[in-house]
């Protein structure tokens, strides 16, 4: 039957020229053709003019020249139809080359067919493929792997990066989400290739537990495995199965209502997650109002500590504190003292040669016309002609390091700016709501300092009438029958305060009261204490001229 099967890796330096030679069943993996295993076809595509008539030398030069720990190939190694005949399955491996490296990338597939545990053919295909992208740009082995020039792309290697996400880093997730949609389309461009075939089996590339078979995945071996123990032990793997798949038959035959019992069971599970997620969901509503209350309920200052202690360092010292931006600065530092060092060597070869030539002008004379060589001076001309050839070696790889000190910056603000939004879009609520909270306190201080000045104001009224009452009745400061302040009192108060004056000392107090709660009575009072006070100024004025 048809299996479902597709799996990614990852080469490294070094193994890219060994695994093609593998696949392709060249040199040392030449007699694995003897062995009943078959080359069924083998093609490459999009390959350099350096390396369209031979796809070998390719891979060789990525182990060559792309970095020690970076990637020189991907391989899709892809289970095929035995349904289909060899000619049907190689068109199948063509079109799918086509829809997911299209013209973009180098690659090169073969079809081996060996024998199964059944004792049939097993077919599939090796598709290795370079991360390098195409852009039209000739370049030679070197520099095709070298690190891709944004700025000037004839300058650099090409392009790195595969997929719908090239170049971006992916998270584990989101990585095996590109491979479940990539096997999507495999199992969909197959089974329309079966089904174009007139045959009726179709893959699957759902897991077992995706499919609700129950059944256990086959444990991945390696080909030194595939041998002897191993061999047989598959073979019993595979036959205890089958005897599951019998059982379960048993089982459907025993209980003819399992599907209804699943499905109750299915209800009720996705019932007890529901109540759950609403459980969760009802629990973060909850947190989330507790901490809007414990937050309204502070004041500016309280709002302006917690501010400061959610707020998170500026992305720059963060940026200059990243690992990769260190390492980064480190070698090109490094890059730099050896540029020094170098030139001041080349520098210091070159004084000692001339410092000597002028203590030996006779044998630097000999010496240059070749009569009499001085191993001092061919000495220190070789250690200058190092030295510069040094330095001029280093110097583009200090621009290189330079670069990639810039990039690794560039990359570490962007990641951290992501990490750092959700944290600043709460800062920039709790300044907001601090600000609102500081405006809210300033208008509560007002209206208290208000009220205050109304209260000291009232409470003035009585205060003042019953001074001046007790001035008059001691004749004391000018209200006395003819002093300057009774004079300038009007009738209206002076009537108020002989009428206070003559009353009992214990009722006093009531009229006080009275003027001081009476709304009415205490504005009358008021007046006339202004009035008074004003007249009084008055008669001083016209006095003193």
């Amino acid at each position: 039957m048809a299996i479902g099967r597709l799996s990614m890796k990852v080469g490294k330096a070094g193994k890219a020229g060994p695994h093609a030679a593998y696949i392709a069943r060249e040199g040392q993996y030449a007699n694995r053709l003897e062995r009943g295993e078959k080359l069924e076809a083998t093609e490459a595509g999009n390959m350099p003019a350096w390396a369209q008539s031979n796809p070998l030398a390719f891979w060789q030069a990525a182990d060559a020249y792309e970095r020690k720990n970076g990637t020189t190939y991907r391989e899709m190694e892809i289970a095929l139809p035995r349904e289909l005949d060899a000619e049907q399955r190689a068109a199948l491996v063509r079109e799918f080359v086509r829809q997911e490296i299209g013209d973009r990338h180098a690659y090169q597939w073969a079809i081996h067919t060996p024998t199964a545990a059944d004792g049939q053919e097993q077919p599939h295909v090796h598709l290795m493929f370079s991360e390098r992208q195409r852009d039209g740009i000739e370049r030679d082995p070197e520099q095709y792997f070298k690190r891709y020039n944004a700025k000037a792309p004839e300058k650099g290697g090409a392009r790195k990066g595969y997929g719908p996400s090239a170049g971006q880093t992916l998270t584990k997730a989101e990585r095996a989400a590109e491979l479940k949609e990539l096997r999507g389309r495999w199992g969909a461009m197959c089974n329309a290739h079966l089904e174009r075939a007139g045959v009726e089996q179709r893959i699957d590339m759902r897991s077992h537990a995706e499919r609700g078979t129950g059944l256990e995945p086959e444990r991945k071996q390696l080909p030194s495995q595939w041998r002897g123990q191993g061999r047989a032990n598959v073979i019993e793997f595979r036959q205890a199965r089958a005897e599951l798949a019998e059982a379960r038959q048993e089982l459907a035959r025993a209980v003819p209502d399992a599907r209804a019992e699943v499905i109750h069971l299915e209800a009720e599970r996705q019932r007890r997650e529901q109540a759950q997620r609403e459980a969760c969901e009802r629990a973060e509503r909850e947190k989330a109002q507790q901490e809007r209350q414990r937050l309204e309920r502070m004041s500016s200052r309280e709002l302006a500590a917690e501010i400061a202690k959610l707020r998170p360092p500026p992305v720059r010292d963060l940026v200059e504190r990243d690992p990769a931006v260190i390492e980064a600065d480190q070698q090109r530092r490094a890059l730099e003292e050896q540029h020094h060092d170098a030139c001041t060597r080349e520098a210091m070869a070159r004084h000692e040669a001339e410092q000597w030539r002028q203590a030996h002008p006779l044998r630097a004379k000999a010496h240059d016309s070749g009569l009499f060589r001085s191993a001092y001076l061919d000495e220190r001309a070789k250690i200058e002609a190092e030295a510069r050839q040094e330095w001029l070696t280093v110097a583009p790889r200090i621009e290189d390091a330079a670069l990639r000190g810039r990039q690794a910056r560039s990359d570490a603000e962007v990641r951290i700016t992501v990490e750092q939004t959700p944290i600043r879009a709460k800062v920039a609520e709790l300044e907001a709501l601090q600000k609102e909270k500081a405006r809210q306190e300033r208008e509560a201080e007002a209206k208290r300092l208000a009220q205050k000045r109304i209260e000291a104001e009232r409470e003035a009224v009585p205060k003042d009438f019953k001074l001046m009452a007790q001035k008059r009745e001691l004749r004391v400061g000018g209200w006395g029958d003819r002093g300057e302040q009774w004079q300038a009192a009007p009738e209206g108060l002076k009537k108020l305060i002989d009428g206070y004056n003559a009353a009992p000392k214990e009722m006093r107090p009531a009229i006080l009261d009275r003027i001081l709660n009476d709304g009415q009575r205490r504005e009358q009072v008021r007046e006339l204490l202004a009035e008074q006070r004003q007249q009084y100024r008055a008669n001083d004025r016209g006095m003193s001229r």
